[in-house]
């Protein structure tokens, strides 16, 4: 016998599946649309890439020209600038170029407390910044870990204690095997004011692996340069040298360019990885 089907089905539910039916078209032709991403690809601006620190050594102001995005890793250097630095106590300390780009003063060692402008005069415009070096929190130590993700690599974790009842911001910077791990890592104290910290430091684009050998900075940094690498880190960058991102960070040097300058403390760690 011939099944039969009710043909006076409610115009409501009929309605109900035809919208269904509707909407699921839709999002099968959305899981197919290609997503344009717009990345901004305004190239050759000055970028200027500043620091002094409270070790020994020469300190250096690095000048170039930012790239396209899809770019290598190559930047044009800025020749033929005057740059300097004054330490807020009356001492300004002239730069000498060498090689080029590259402008380093006569050694001298930055202190905690101190306010430090930086002038660099390039094409008759006089660009200028200031940052103030925090006081030095002690790196404790690093340990390694098995990765959660994968048996086989490794994280990093570091320590140290923070001081209470006060703001402190610190940038990371991670070297594997000697060559710098392009990841930004950044923290403040929000939530770890006065406390012992430990901080995992992992990268989904670095693989670790037991026996390499890594080396960690620790930097003590102002909150305007805090700001800065946030910024990068929120967006994944890597530095203002790495071609122009999709929405370039605050910078504290004025007027605006690319870049930063910023005195903070300097200490380093190495290991190797069990």
């Amino acid at each position: 016998m011939m099944k039969t089907y009710n043909q006076n089905l409610p115009v409501n539910f009929i309605v109900m599946i035809v919208t269904v039916l509707l909407i699921s078209i839709v999002m099968l032709n959305s899981c197919t649309k290609v997503v344009d991403i717009k990345v901004g690809n305004d190239t050759d601006k000055l970028v200027i890439e500043g620091m002094v620190i409270d070790t020994a050594g020469s300190q250096s102001v690095k000048l170039t020209t930012n790239v396209p995005f899809s770019n290598s890793n190559t930047y044009p250097p800025v020749t033929g600038a005057i740059v300097s630095v004054n330490d807020g106590n009356g001492s300004t300390y002239n730069y000498i170029e060498g090689p080029s780009g590259i402008y380093t003063s006569p050694a001298f060692v930055a202190k905690a407390g101190n306010n430090y402008t930086m002038h660099v005069l390039v094409n008759g415009t006089d660009y200028t910044a200031s940052s103030r070096m925090p006081e030095l929190v002690v790196l404790d130590s690093l340990s390694s870990k098995v990765s959660p993700f994968d048996s086989k690599q490794r994280e990093v974790t570091v320590y140290y204690k923070d001081p209470a009842g006060k703001a402190n911001y610190y940038r990371f910077v991670m070297f594997l095997n000697g060559v710098q791990v392009k990841a930004v890592f950044v923290f403040n104290d929000d939530f770890n004011d006065g406390k012992k910290v430990s901080i995992d430091l992992s990268d989904d684009d670095t693989d670790m692996f037991s026996g390499d050998k890594v080396t960690v900075e620790m930097q003590c940094i102002d909150k305007s340069i805090f700001t800065y690498w946030n910024t990068l880190m929120q967006q994944g960058g890597s530095g203002p040298g790495g071609g122009v991102t999709p929405s370039n960070p605050p910078t504290n040097i004025s007027p605006s360019v690319l870049g930063y300058f910023s005195a903070h403390t300097s200490q380093k760690k190495s290991m190797v990885l069990k």
